[in-house]
């Protein structure tokens, strides 16, 4: 089996509080499976968090940044 590895790793994003802010990674392989995480703690679509994927991309939305987000 073929490790998956970053093609494109997630890049530092600056947004204002109360906006959103989309971060992407780029995948060796598509369709991999992503876990979203922040920290130990693993993230799951909600109002606040959007996850989507293309392909080799993966794309977290976080909507409604509180500092507590960084």
């Amino acid at each position: 089996e073929t490790s998956i590895l970053f093609k494109q790793e997630l890049q530092n994003e600056e947004v204002k509080e109360g906006k959103q802010v989309k971060l992407t990674c780029e995948l060796s392989k598509p369709d991999a499976p992503v876990k979203w995480m922040k920290g130990e703690t693993v993230l799951y679509a909600s109002e606040k968090y959007e996850f989507k994927q293309h392909g080799t991309v993966a794309e977290l939305i976080i909507r409604d940044v509180k500092s507590i987000d960084s």
